[in-house]
C-alpha cells in the first residue's frame, strides 16, 4: 500500500522531526479502524549507542512509541479537514515487552481504533519481528485538540 506519497502524507499528520519516526512503510490502512506498518532498526540510531554498547537492542519505550505513532497516524485518517490538533501521547496502558530486536531486523506494528471521546483516542496493538514473534502489545491513549 505504501506509496511514497501517501506515507509522507500519514506522517505529516504527526508532530514528529524525521530524525524520531519509527514507520518506514504503510502496509495498510483501514481509515478510522486499522493499520499495520513495518519499521527497520537500522543501527545508526542515536539511542542504541548506549542501549547497549557492543550489543544494540531496541529499547522498549521506542517499540511503544512506534504504536503511538502509527496510532496517531490512524486516529488522523478518518478526520478529513478537521485533524487533531497537537497530537500527543497521554497514556501507556497494560504494555507488555516480550522482547527486542538488534539492528538490520525489521518491526510489524498492528494498530487497531478502540474508542474515540473528544480529544482523546485510545489504541491498541501489538509489534511482531519479521517472523512473526510477538516482541510487545499494548495499548496507547492519544490526546489532542479538537
Amino acid at each position: 500500500m505504501s506509496h511514497p506519497d501517501s506515507l509522507v502524507q500519514a506522517l505529516s499528520s504527526l508532530p514528529h522531526g524525521a530524525s524520531f519516526r519509527f514507520i518506514d512503510e504503510l502496509v495498510e490502512m483501514l481509515p478510522g479502524v486499522s493499520a499495520t506498518a513495518r519499521w527497520t532498526l537500522k543501527g545508526d540510531e542515536a539511542f542504541l549507542e548506549g542501549h547497549f554498547p557492543n550489543q544494540p537492542l531496541l529499547p522498549g519505550v521506542i517499540m511503544i512509541e512506534s504504536l503511538a505513532q502509527l496510532g496517531g497516524i490512524l486516529a488522523q485518517s478518518d478526520r478529513g479537514e478537521s485533524p487533531l490538533k497537537n497530537l500527543r501521547l497521554t497514556a501507556v496502558r497494560q504494555f507488555k515487552i516480550l522482547g527486542s530486536i538488534a539492528p538490520g531486523q525489521t518491526l510489524t506494528i498492528h494498530a487497531k481504533r478502540d474508542a474515540v471521546m473528544p480529544g482523546l483516542v485510545q489504541i491498541s496493538g501489538e509489534i511482531l519481528t519479521a517472523d512473526g514473534t510477538k516482541l510487545a502489545t499494548g495499548s496507547v491513549v492519544l490526546s489532542g485538540e479538537e
